[in-house]
């Protein structure tokens, strides 16, 4: 089959991904890529796709725009004539969807989030959804990552079509292993992620200037690109030493290597958090908030503990609850998670839905139907 995928960026294609487009690709699929031309879309040809340059504002709200993605989106379904389209994200979801849907291609929908439009209400909130039922209605399959996400759209009439909760994107259990857990004395925490508001980055903040305070023998590192306008501050703590910022980084198993624990404080509205999943992994305890795309990864108290959303002191109290911790009940903590991703999150599962969805695509295709 001609297989068409839609995306936002290449890194979630290339990081979260790869292993379906190779097990795509092996079984002599086509297989094409379409998102804005990146450092990702080069090895995602050396795997063996073929790419596609397609822009995309992945946050801006401009209709002239995202009509502009939308009429890409069918001039590039009329010019390779696909027999499957795969989307992923909000607006390849919408638009791709809306597009496959016109030019009567089936095509298969990963719900990795509803997104802030959806989150926060008001008028965006009526748009997003009135897209998401012309989008998704007549998909041939939407994967959600949650359970959340999926009854807030089921309940509302927005899929009325075969729909399934996959385990997130899954984790490569070859890739990220069970790590050696540190015996040092100074506590390292971890924050992984975008340098956001939504991301929790405030309570991770907050708890690290206290913590820091009270136990001298902590560190706090950051790894993650910096937005909207954290540098000053992030600059200003370092020199304070409050906190240790690392920046973007390709591979972070070292810093999951050196790391006691990582804090995920997140209230953005995604489906599954990866970071997480690598982290558990990796064998590494869990403090994170207490809402979808996060609680599925953790059970409290036993791979890791659930923090209030938006909430600091909550935060701080875990972390002091984590510290007085004897080291092996630390260790276990990180193998408790290990063993819930193997039983729970191997990617391997994800492979196997995406490939029985496609082997009904391809038997109704030669079928007619």
């Amino acid at each position: 089959m001609k297989i068409l995928i839609l995306a936002n960026f290449g890194m979630g294609l290339y990081n979260f991904r790869k292993e379906l487009l190779e097990e795509l690709i092996s079984q002599n699929h086509e297989v094409y890529t379409s998102f804005p031309r990146d450092e990702y879309s080069i090895k995602l040809e050396e795997i063996g796709c073929k790419f596609i340059d397609t822009p995309i504002s992945r946050r801006g709200t401009n209709p002239i725009k995202d009509f502009k993605l939308f009429m890409d989106y069918k001039k590039i379904i009329r010019n390779i004539q696909p027999d499957v389209v795969l989307t992923y994200t909000i607006k390849p979801n919408i638009y791709g969807g809306i597009a496959c849907r016109l030019e009567n291609v089936p095509y298969i929908a990963n719900i990795t989030g509803l997104g802030t439009a959806v989150e926060n209400g008001g008028i965006l909130r009526k748009i997003t959804l009135f897209l998401y039922k012309i989008s998704l209605n007549k998909a041939d399959c939407v994967f959600f990552q949650n359970e959340e996400n999926k009854n807030f759209l089921t309940k509302r009439n927005i899929i009325k079509g075969n729909h399934k909760v996959i385990p997130g994107s899954g984790v490569n259990l070859n890739h990220y292993t069970t790590l050696s857990y540190p015996k040092d004395t100074t506590v390292n925490f971890l924050y992984i992620s975008r340098v956001m508001k939504e991301k929790g980055i405030d309570q991770f903040l907050d708890a690290a200037t206290y913590i820091k305070e009270k136990y001298p023998n902590t560190k706090f590192h950051i790894v993650g690109f910096c937005e909207n306008g954290y540098e000053d501050k992030l600059k200003a703590m370092q020199e304070r030493g409050v906190v240790e910022f690392h920046g973007k980084q390709k591979d972070v198993r070292k810093f999951h290597k050196m790391s006691h624990c990582t804090i995920h404080p997140t209230y953005y509205p995604e489906g599954m958090s990866n970071v997480l999943l690598e982290s558990a992994a990796c064998g590494r305890p869990i403090i994170t908030t207490d809402r979808s795309g996060c609680r599925e990864v953790v059970d409290d108290g036993k791979n890791g503990f659930l923090i209030k959303q938006k909430n600091s002191e909550d935060l701080i109290k875990k972390i002091e609850e984590f510290l007085k911790l004897e080291y092996e009940t630390k260790k276990l903590l990180g193998l408790n998670g290990r063993v819930k991703i193997e039983r729970e999150f191997d990617r391997g599962i994800i492979i196997g839905e995406y490939l029985d969805v496609l082997s009904g695509v391809e038997k109704r295709n030669k079928d007619g139907l």
